[in-house]
């Protein structure tokens, strides 16, 4: 059975696991979802779901500068200032800094793009797979798969995780709440970059700031 996104997309929000667990409990259970629930509770992959509605009014903002040149302010919320303290903690808010730094997105969750945006880039896929000599039956289908990678470019949490690119950012949080017990939340972020907006030569600091993590 074809596993689609719209199927992983319902997984998710029943059970606030990542993306790639609910693709493979989806396989598991043969695209069966209450099945494929069941498969990620006794993983304990599930469990996030419940602490997902506990508020998180702690944490901290985390500051991170590129060679002068990109800055980064993210702001990260536990439901504890105990687990702000956390190292792990620490060291994931630090990664998320970097990768914002790295791969510049512009939104934290999907559900915080524009309508008028996702319309817009939905016209403008659907203009190329007509383009492309696609049969219009299946022109909706090819939009559904392709907006899948245009969130991966520009929502954080849909991004692949600089460190280990088959995780989502979003898998990465889950896996550290999970390990900690308590609700995180990547709230809000502001990236600067020297002369963004102007004219300037093209130097990939994205790249750079890539590296740099690897090396850690």
């Amino acid at each position: 059975m074809e596993i689609t996104a719209a199927m992983i997309k319902e997984l998710r929000e029943k059970t606030s696991a990542g993306m790639m667990d609910c693709k493979k409990a989806l396989i598991e259970s043969n695209g069966d979802i209450d099945k494929a629930v069941d498969i990620l509770r006794e993983k304990g992959l599930a469990s996030i779901a419940k602490k997902s509605s506990r508020i998180a009014s702690e944490g901290v903002v985390e500051a991170y500068i590129h060679g002068g040149r990109i800055g980064v302010l993210v702001e990260v919320n536990t439901e504890t200032d105990f687990v702000a303290k956390n190292e792990e903690f620490k060291v994931f808010v630090k990664d998320v800094a970097m990768q914002i730094a790295a791969l510049s997105p512009k939104y934290v969750t999907r559900e915080e793009v524009p309508e008028e945006e996702k319309e817009h880039e939905k016209e403008i896929l659907r203009e190329q797979a007509l383009n492309e000599g696609k049969p219009e039956k299946i022109v909706e289908k090819m939009i559904e798969g392709r907006m899948e990678k245009f969130y991966e470019e520009i929502v954080l949490l849909d991004q692949k995780f600089i460190k280990d690119s088959d995780l989502k950012v979003q898998d990465v949080l889950n896996n550290i709440a999970s390990k900690i017990g308590e609700n995180i939340k990547i709230r809000r972020f502001t990236r600067y970059e020297v002369g963004e907006g102007l004219e300037k030569r093209e130097e990939n600091f994205a790249e750079e700031v890539a590296k740099q993590m690897e090396q850690k």
